[in-house]
């Protein structure tokens, strides 16, 4: 029992707790934009994925920026090094996301609702750990950093 509540305690951070609050609001827009374009727009569906993606990644970047990661980029190359790392790991996932769309609606013929929630549930995971350990990974204070604390 002391091992699980240990685990919760590790596990149940404000940076997981706020991860997953504002995965679960991108995750709204992206579904939002997808059934808008693809639905009232009757934009085809895989474009209407590509689209909602770009729009959630976009609202992701500025939540976990501020509010996940709480970003300690003071300068403009600092930041735009934080947005470069982001979008690619986002190109990527977007192209993992994307790519599983593909398989599950065109290939496996699932339902193009029921895809595009599987799918993000899977990104959420993904870009946790892209976020965290690359695009806003928190850099080491250095021996001089440490000496004026």
């Amino acid at each position: 029992m002391e091992k699980l509540k240990a685990l919760i305690k590790k596990v149940c951070t404000r940076e997981v707790i706020s991860y997953i609050i504002f995965g679960v609001l991108t995750t709204l827009v992206n579904i939002v934009a997808y059934n808008l374009l693809s639905k009232l727009c009757h934009l085809e569906e895989n474009v209407s994925q590509w689209i909602a993606i770009f729009l959630s990644v976009i609202f992701a970047f500025f939540t976990n920026r501020k509010w996940v990661f709480q970003s300690g980029a003071k300068t403009s190359k600092e930041k735009f090094a934080e947005f470069y790392k982001f979008m690619f790991a986002r190109g990527v996932s977007m192209l993992i996301q994307a790519g599983g769309f593909f398989l599950l609606f065109n290939i496996m013929h699932v339902n193009d609702s029921i895809s595009n929630i599987l799918m993000n549930g899977i990104i959420i995971i993904i870009n946790y750990f892209f976020s965290k350990f690359f695009a806003f990974k928190k850099k080491k204070p250095t021996v001089q950093e440490n000496d004026n604390k």
